[in-house]
């Protein structure tokens, strides 16, 4: 594997454990309304909703162009069950602790459900 695989999986895996033991995510969020999504920079013509586990992580996140957004929780349980369906759904992928050059995996919602149920 290659190092920026590995660095992928080990931030994976430390947005499962963190999440769990906070039992929140953290997105962005702009007028309580519109949630921060991007382009994928990985599938043509898909779109990324990037979330982080923990509050600091995406609050660095709240510069230049998304200076505007508010960092948001969402509980895990309404994340795994009714935000992965509803984003499955609209076909958008899920980006999980992008680092601050905005790299990271972007999954499918079905991968970060089954993510939680190991």
């Amino acid at each position: 594997m290659s190092s920026s695989i590995d660095q992928f999986k080990a931030e994976l895996e430390n947005f499962v454990a963190q999440t769990r033991q906070t039992n929140l995510v953290w997105g962005l969020c702009l007028d309580e309304v519109e949630w921060l999504s991007v382009d994928s920079s990985e599938f043509e013509n898909s779109e990324v909703m990037p979330f982080w586990s923990s509050e600091e992580a995406a609050r660095a996140h709240c510069v230049e162009e998304w200076a505007e957004f508010e960092v948001t929780s969402i509980d895990l349980d309404l994340f795994t069950n009714e935000w992965m369906t509803t984003l499955s759904e609209d076909g958008v992928l899920v980006g999980l602790n992008w680092n601050d050059a905005l790299e990271g995996a972007e999954l499918e919602p079905e991968m970060v459900t089954k993510l939680f149920s190991k």
